[in-house]
């Protein structure tokens, strides 16, 4: 069921997983090469799994993924309390997305121009960079719909299939990109496998580039870091000729994947390979020689600074995150993008118990965006260590914590 167990801790799922299939604590500790005392302590709720890679073991070894231990997906909900992913799922996996063949009789195709359906696309797009997931979501099935007709029609003219997959790619793309961020992995999954298969018949290299971005996105959100690590690689290789041209928007799509990349190397905690990889972005950014927006990726050396922050966290640099990310300039970067470096400091903030300055600064991220940060399964994560940490005063919590712990799901 979606939204069960949300208000669970890691260490509580880890727990209820493990005792589905009758494991002993010392059993599953051995296949993660851990103790008995350590895997006892995360599940009593005494100690934390800081690292991603160590989270996607046990979550290997349990044969979940790795967001049933972080607790996702939970209910999308907007501001007038609506839940539109059924919708985008039923429009993923309509059976007539199957196959064409099967599905021709009942197919009738008509001309659809792909210029307003992209600026369309491109409008929610900006509503994803502003933070509002709700829009986003609640736009998306029909979004999907349109891009499964555009493939439709254009079946037999192929510059128009060109225009037409090009549009269907980014559609996919976003929703790829949007699920993930609602802890959705699974059809996020789905989207950018079908962003990528459109890519292929746009036979254009920015938009393959942009929809192989998707793929890294889903990948990360399911812990597979070394696949993410190898798509992104060759995304960045099929890009390269065009990037050395001085294309700005290559250039931006180039970085942009090696920053994915990067996290993707830190979260398999390979040190030396997420430093290169951050260096090579660096340089992408130095070239292009601004902040910029090609494709919406927020490129630039304000982005790669807050990706090195980002990835000093999951390397568990925290001692430094802490101080740089507070100082990092953010304001003239999507909200989408700033709202992310909030929580990442946040987090940071919460490792070494600094409770209150972390609970503050998602208190604003959430008044930026609450879509993004009451949806966010790291949010969740965070809020209950502080929540557990915190003194009660005549037998209550904090009452801005505990409103803003319920707003997210975080408590019962």
């Amino acid at each position: 069921m979606r939204g069960g167990g949300d208000q669970l801790s890691v260490g509580e799922r880890i727990a209820f997983y493990r005792r589905r299939p009758g494991l002993s604590q010392a059993v599953l500790a051995d296949l993660v090469n851990r103790s008995e005392d350590w895997l006892s302590k995360i599940e009593r709720g005494e100690r934390e799994v800081r690292r991603l890679d160590v989270l996607a073991e046990v979550a290997k070894a349990l044969r979940v993924t790795l967001g049933d231990l972080l607790g996702e997906p939970v209910l999308m909900e907007d501001d007038d309390n609506h839940d539109d992913v059924p919708a985008i799922r039923d429009a993923l996996m309509a059976p007539r997305r199957l196959s064409r063949t099967l599905f021709s009789s009942s197919i009738s195709p008509e001309y659809i121009d792909p210029a307003p359906v992209a600026a369309l696309t491109e409008a929610v797009w900006s509503d994803y960079q502003r933070g509002d997931l709700g829009r986003v979501v609640s736009s998306l099935p029909n979004l999907i719909k349109t891009a499964q007709h555009l493939e439709v029609a254009s079946a037999d003219d192929p510059p128009y299939k060109r225009s037409c997959a090009a549009v269907s790619a980014r559609i996919h793309h976003l929703a790829a990109t949007a699920l993930s961020k609602i802890g959705e992995a699974d059809l996020a999954w789905i989207a950018a496998e079908r962003a990528t298969q459109a890519a292929d018949d746009a036979d254009d290299p920015l938009v393959l580039a942009s929809a192989a971005r998707s793929g890294t996105h889903a990948l990360l959100a399911v812990g597979r870091f070394e696949d993410a690590l190898e798509l992104g690689d060759a995304a960045a290789r099929w890009l390269a000729p065009r990037m050395k041209a001085g294309d700005p928007a290559a250039l931006s799509l180039y970085g942009m994947l090696f920053l994915r990349t990067a996290v993707a190397a830190a979260r398999h905690q390979d040190r030396s390979t997420a430093n290169e990889l951050l260096n090579r972005a660096e340089q992408a950014a130095e070239q292009l020689g601004r902040d910029a927006n090609y494709w919406t990726t927020s490129f630039g050396p304000s982005n790669v600074a807050l990706h090195r922050v980002s990835v000093a966290l999951d390397l568990g640099d925290i001692g430094q995150i802490a101080d740089a990310g507070l100082h990092a300039s953010t304001e003239h970067l999507p909200l989408e993008r700033q709202v992310g470096h909030m929580i990442d400091v946040a987090r940071a903030l919460s490792l070494v118990a600094k409770d209150d300055d972390a609970l503050q600064i998602l208190l604003t991220a959430e008044q930026k965006a609450p879509g993004i940060v009451r949806h966010s399964a790291v949010v969740r994560e965070v809020i209950r260590s502080i929540y557990r940490r915190s003194p009660a005063t005549g037998g209550k919590k904090s009452s801005s914590l505990l409103a803003f712990a319920e707003r997210c799901r975080a408590v019962r």
